[in-house]
């Protein structure tokens, strides 16, 4: 008995991994969305809007930055970990209803990659579009400057895999993980707020965990 539960510790982690890369892969083409319905060893589970997502990597990944700014820019994967990195770690809560306590994120301020390119004052929100080709979120002004919305480069202290939005993707601690855009390509300043993907499906555009989509789900910041 000692024996078989050394090797279930043993094997346990291996086994996560390769469920999760494979239901990742799965989900990654499978129309249906039913892939979405299962948990994976580390209680996520995976949502894409298109049929499949391209892959970015060193070499091909840019995240711009633009709109009502003094100073549009374009960001590597080098350049963004060239930036202060930020790590928070706060549970995760999906609006369908997990949960995965104690996530570690880690990444760039997104209040940061505001001050680099010079808001103007007529801004009052930013919108994030996704290299899906179809996903998109918004957020107000006043809820990217805080100190708990990153853009993300790491998560469960390892780099962001590509089933969990990577190489790059937003991460809004204290809101439902839809806000937190996955493959994140685009950060543009905008003059107000446009609903995302999901909001046009009737989703709270200000999308807090417990104060909002009708639930009161404990908050995770």
């Amino acid at each position: 008995m000692v024996g078989l539960g050394a090797l279930g510790v043993a094997a346990a982690k291996p086994l996560q991994n390769g469920l999760e890369s494979f239901l990742g892969a799965a989900a990654d083409k499978d129309p249906t969305g039913l892939t979405g319905l299962l948990p994976n060893g580390g209680g996520f589970r995976y949502y894409s809007v298109t049929g499949s997502v391209p892959t970015k990597g060193e070499t091909d990944y840019r995240l711009t930055v633009d709109g009502l700014v003094d100073h549009s820019g374009s960001y590597s994967l080098a350049d963004l970990r060239g930036l202060p990195q930020t790590r928070l770690v706060r549970d995760v809560q999906c609006v369908t209803g997990w949960r995965v306590p104690g996530t570690p994120f880690e990444g760039v301020r997104l209040s940061h990659l505001l001050d680099l390119a010079g808001v103007r004052p007529s801004a009052k929100a930013v919108r994030f579009t996704c290299f899906d080709g179809a996903y998109s979120e918004s957020l107000t002004m006043a809820q990217a400057r805080r100190d708990d919305v990153l853009v993300a480069m790491r998560m469960q202290d390892k780099p962001v895999s590509h089933v969990h939005g990577g190489p790059v993707r937003l991460y809004v601690a204290p809101m439902y993980f839809y806000k937190s855009a996955k493959w994140l390509s685009g950060i543009t300043v905008t003059d107000k707020v446009e609903p995302g993907y999901w909001e046009h499906y009737g989703y709270d555009v200000d999308g807090w965990v417990g104060r909002s989509n009708g639930r009161d789900d404990a908050p995770t910041s």
